[in-house]
């Protein structure tokens, strides 16, 4: 077993036309080292990309970053509004009870596999975010 430990991963249910959806998750670095969240795959769409949410020209708008720092010896959350994995090209409708695997891979070699739920956002973001600030 790794340093990386995930924790409460989910990825959020959309409507049936959407094709894009997100994945959350906290990730534990129990190493002496930071680490870097650079990539990720996932087996319900054509795209993984490591995204977040910040305010450009007064607008919040959603953007690709390189890498997601987990601090050594601390934790990296990634939560709706904040960094996230971002699932592009659905390739078949997700809603809840399905399962989306996921490999994340770091900077420093290791790679975690994990199987998230899939979630409605609604009924799940306000425990989710009280339990996560």
């Amino acid at each position: 077993a790794g340093e990386i430990k995930i924790e409460n991963p989910f990825v959020k249910e959309v409507a049936p036309n959407m094709k894009n959806s997100a994945a959350f998750m906290t990730i534990k670095n129990g190493g002496s080292k930071t680490v870097n969240l650079v990539s990720a795959t996932n087996d319900a769409s054509a795209i993984t990309e490591l995204h977040t949410h910040g305010k450009k020209d007064g607008m919040m708008v959603m953007y690709k970053v390189d890498k997601i720092e987990v601090p050594a010896k601390g934790e990296a959350l990634l939560k709706p509004m904040g960094l996230h994995v971002m699932l592009i090209g659905l390739n078949k409708q997700i809603k809840e009870g399905d399962t989306v695997n996921l490999e994340l891979k770091f900077d420093n070699g290791e790679s975690v596999k994990i199987a998230a739920p899939v979630k409605k956002l609604s009924g799940h973001m306000k425990p989710y975010m009280d339990t996560h600030k």
